[in-house]
């Protein structure tokens, strides 16, 4: 077994993936890096894309058009570093469920869960941050809820939202992006690599390293994504309609979008819990839990510390289908004006559905989750019976049951 490549088993698949669409991020990202001028400073437009000639567009505007239309490769470039970030937080996402629903944040893999709750934070962040650089539409819109949700803390906000204003937002962001997260990632992934493990690499790991990077390509090839060209420059109090985030960002959308507008006077402040409840406690608790939760499982098992298949813990089970289903449901929810428009209902409809399923649809979730467990163990203990059928000398054919 100990010869044995990561890669034979499912189970590996999606944290190899995640690794190796880092690195693409990181050989891509370094690429840009040639290209890219993080400057917020505004000047004139005169490059190749004739719709934008003119226009007056930031110096990190302008520099991006370039990477997408002069530079030969650019634009693969980009696509690759943007499917590759997707690819990364689908990846590290699952990866986490397939940990969960296994038991595989047991100790002694405990370290190992920590360590992948922050990849998924940090990839979460190096997104937002990446998405910013361009300062298109988009990117403008993602700077305004950055410094909305840091100045609803209270007490500091304000003070910590500063560097949120003026030109020198995107080099800020330019160096946490490409420096600082990254570093942080890497250790992680190096930390992680020296942990004990059971299993070697092989070819069938390099394979699947280049399969990546295939996959990563064609997606970039076919699947256009992030065209700044189309959104325009950034301008202030404007966003595109039908602006959405990043996938890994849509909880985050949803649950602003459907909070009421709570914001009670504290000492003669406004306390916006419209922003700080759904943007920094929802998201705080949920990464918190996860965290946390070897050490509850810790207590309710005894201690245990092996694998297990997913319908022989009902409980988890059913509490891991619970915390998905309360993500999803924010996630969607982040298209509350999209579903009303689309389906020709009204808004306030959808949103307060949207208010009622995210308490009601994760208990459902869990009941259920947990019935479908419970039936699974029983229909495993019942005998199953078993037919044999015999040929008589005659031709003819008897048939013989017996329980196993």
């Amino acid at each position: 077994m100990r010869g044995r490549a990561r890669t034979d088993s499912w189970t590996f698949l999606l944290g190899e993936i995640a690794i190796y669409s880092l690195a693409v991020l990181v050989v891509t990202g370094i690429f840009l890096m040639f290209f890219f001028d993080p400057d917020a400073t505004q000047v004139v437009y005169d490059g190749s894309y004739t719709l934008l000639r003119g226009v007056p567009v930031s110096k990190a505007f302008a520099s991006m058009l370039e990477v997408s239309f002069e530079v030969r490769g650019g634009l693969l470039a980009r696509q690759v570093h943007h499917w590759a970030t997707l690819v990364f937080t689908a990846t590290v996402c699952l990866h986490l469920l397939r940990l969960f629903f296994t038991g595989a944040f047991r100790r002694p893999r405990g370290l190992n869960w920590l360590i992948w709750i922050g990849l998924f934070t940090l990839g979460m962040a190096a997104g937002v941050t990446g998405g910013i650089l361009p300062d298109d539409m988009l990117s403008g819109g993602s700077v305004s809820l950055l410094r909305a949700v840091t100045q609803a803390i209270p007490v500091v906000g304000t003070w910590l939202a500063q560097p949120l204003y003026g030109d020198h937002v995107i080099p800020l962001l330019y160096w946490i992006h490409v420096l600082f997260l990254p570093s942080i990632m890497a250790g992680l992934l190096v930390f992680q690599q020296r942990l004990p493990k059971r299993h070697g690499y092989s070819l069938r790991s390099l394979a699947l390293f280049f399969a990546t990077c295939g996959v990563l390509t064609l997606l970039a090839t076919a699947a256009q994504v992030n065209p700044v060209w189309l959104y325009g420059p950034h301008q202030p109090g404007q966003i595109s309609a039908g602006s959405v985030p990043a996938w890994y960002m849509g909880f985050l959308d949803g649950a602003i979008r459907i909070m009421p507008a709570w914001e009670p006077i504290v000492w003669g402040h406004p306390l916006s819990l419209s922003v700080l409840i759904p943007a920094l406690v929802v998201p705080g608790a949920f990464f918190m839990a996860l965290a946390a939760y070897p050490l509850l499982d810790r207590r309710l098992s005894g201690g245990r510390t092996t694998l297990d298949r997913p319908r022989e813990a009902a409980g988890r089970t059913a509490l891991g289908a619970a915390g998905a289903t309360f993500y999803v449901i924010l996630w969607v929810a982040a298209s509350n004006d999209q579903l009303a428009f689309h389906f020709d209902l009204s808004l306030f409809a959808v949103t307060r559905f949207f208010r009622i399923a995210v308490f009601v649809g994760p208990v459902v979730a869990f009941e259920v989750t947990r019935r479908l467990c419970l039936a699974l163990q029983r229909q495993e203990l019942e005998p199953l019976e078993t037919g044999i059928i015999r040929r008589t000398l005659k031709g003819g054919y008897t048939e013989e049951y017996q329980n196993v």
